[in-house]
């Protein structure tokens, strides 16, 4: 199998990339804009990657659309804060940039797999949500943070037409907070600057407080970086076309934690074991704040966001493997090693 991954450079991307050579014999095809994160694949004789960016370089795009058979477009903004700050850049990227792709996927019969978000649910009131059943929520125009949402559940209704109306092939699966090595640069101080557990790390090694907005109450399902390539593999796979055309929440509702938890965790349970940052960590305070003074007028949160993973299990044989604080301690040694 050939496959196209653009974005291979990002946080699924590399660790797609490396399992595909760890454990399959497919020729992967893949574009970003930089290659730190690869630095394992680079010289892999089945590796073949470009520096560039998929805006721009549309000819190299469609000609590796023709000769691959699974196509993944990975690029996004999938920062919370830019949601706010910057919204037309999160359509623009996250609509525009890769509907192009998926038209030249249903042009050539190539097949699609793309990368939805949990954020599509937005403030259903599901106890948990179900890919064919859950209603999909959003707040009002003026709540900008849900133009990341709205950008990518249009693009899951984009694909499924295409799937029913022009035979495109696809597979949609919907990440529920997956985390791990390589997540986000823990360094970078701005706040909303990366994810709500590389930005704690973040703040823990550095040595600042954590800002808890609205109080930390609400509770997300955790899911470690192996077990979502382990779905996302069998989606690519689709052994005996059980991904056909079908969508998959891949998260763990084992691992449904507060963010207030995850601060607390972190403080006295993880950080705690790695010597030369525990007395950072004792000295953390954690801080309440609105959603609003962090993130800006713009922003709406979602107080619950469980999967249902019944589809991934029936149809791709998959369930997450690894609890909350195993992930933790080993997101902690890559950060901590580095």
């Amino acid at each position: 199998m050939n496959v196209l991954i653009l974005g291979a450079n990002g946080f699924i991307g590399s660790h797609l990339s490396e399992e595909i050579l760890a454990k399959t014999d497919w020729q992967i095809y893949a574009m970003d804009l930089t290659q730190d994160k690869i630095k394992n694949c680079i010289n892999h004789p089945r590796f073949h990657f470009v520096i560039g960016d998929m805006t721009k370089e549309k000819e190299w795009i469609r000609e590796h659309i023709q000769k691959c058979d699974a196509v993944l477009p990975l690029v996004a903004v999938a920062t919370p804060a830019l949601y706010v700050q910057d919204p037309l850049r999160v359509f623009e990227l996250d609509f525009e940039a890769n509907l192009e792709i998926v038209r030249q996927c249903a042009e050539y019969k190539k097949r699609v797999i793309f990368p939805s978000t949990s954020e599509v649910y937005g403030m259903c009131p599901d106890t948990e949500f179900d890919e064919e059943k859950s209603h999909l929520v959003t707040g009002p125009i003026s709540k900008e943070r849900w133009i990341y949402s709205t950008s990518k559940q249009l693009m899951d209704r984009v694909i499924y037409a295409y799937g029913k109306h022009k035979e495109l092939s696809y597979a949609l699966f919907r990440p529920f907070n997956w985390y791990g090595p390589r997540l986000d640069d823990v360094f970078n101080p701005k706040p909303g600057g990366s994810r709500v557990l590389t930005q704690f790390i973040g703040n823990i090694l550095r040595g600042e407080d954590i800002n808890l907005v609205n109080g930390g109450e609400q509770q997300r399902c955790f899911t470690y970086i192996g077990d979502g390539i382990d779905a996302l593999l069998r989606i690519i796979e689709n052994k005996n076309n059980t991904a056909h055309n079908k969508i998959f929440n891949i998260g763990n509702p084992d691992e449904n934690i507060s963010i207030r938890a995850l601060a607390e965790t972190l403080i006295q349970n993880i950080v705690t074991h790695y010597p030369a940052y525990a007395e950072k960590a004792k000295q953390v305070k954690l801080i309440d704040i609105d959603g609003k003074t962090y993130f800006g007028e713009g922003y709406q949160d979602v107080s619950l966001r469980v999967p249902s993973i019944r589809h991934a299990r029936e149809q791709l044989n998959w369930t997450p493997q690894v609890n909350f604080e195993i992930g933790l301690r080993k997101t902690l040694d890559f950060y901590l090693a580095s």
